[in-house]
């Protein structure tokens, strides 16, 4: 992974600092430094978790739960059998634990987008449908409206905000809808009040 190339690349870097090239030995320091070491260690780590992406292994574990205690019911009682039907059948464990996970289990929690219409010219402006998720913290964007055209653009995406971040805002961008209401006419303000 990167662990390894960066391993490569400080050997390079150690002859050419004893050779004394300018600016080598800063980089070979910074290479070297553990907090870059621990920011590509995690960095592994949610690249190994994006590719495995978990998933649950059933969407019905309070059916499950039920099917269990059954065939406890007929299983020759023991005292860890008669404990794991009393856990089973436990009002905390049915109701909130095994209804929470069956209800996680269900949803999708992958962004969905609306279909392109199939009706779009040969000569119109491409268009990008852009998903962002706020969760009560600001864009990170600011709008105005073009002199020439009036249309609403995206005037200053700020460093390290979430449509930063994102990478899918830029400056100059023309905002068409948000969040399904159409910006045509709309004051800038109008609109930062849909935002």
């Amino acid at each position: 992974g990167i662990s390894h190339v960066l391993t490569l690349v400080l050997q390079e870097l150690s002859l050419l600092c004893k050779r004394d090239v300018n600016g080598v030995g800063m980089l070979y320091d910074l290479l070297r430094s553990r907090w870059l070491q621990a920011l590509l260690k995690i960095y592994e780590c949610l690249q190994h978790y994006l590719g495995k992406r978990p998933v649950p292994v059933t969407l019905q574990a309070r059916a499950l739960t039920r099917e269990v205690v059954e065939l406890l019911r007929e299983a020759p009682q023991s005292g860890e059998i008669k404990e794991l039907r009393r856990l089973l059948r436990a009002p905390h464990l049915k109701a909130a634990l095994l209804s929470a996970h069956d209800t996680v289990a269900q949803k999708d929690f992958e962004p969905s987008l609306p279909p392109l219409p199939d009706n779009i010219p040969e000569n119109e402006e491409a268009m990008r449908i852009v998903c962002l998720v706020k969760n009560n913290q600001p864009l990170g964007a600011t709008i105005k409206r073009h002199e020439i055209t009036g249309d609403i653009t995206v005037a200053r995406v700020i460093h390290g905000g979430l449509a930063d971040r994102s990478g899918l805002l830029y400056a100059g961008d023309k905002l068409v809808e948000v969040n399904g209401v159409p910006v045509e006419g709309l004051e800038p303000e109008q609109v930062i009040n849909i935002l």
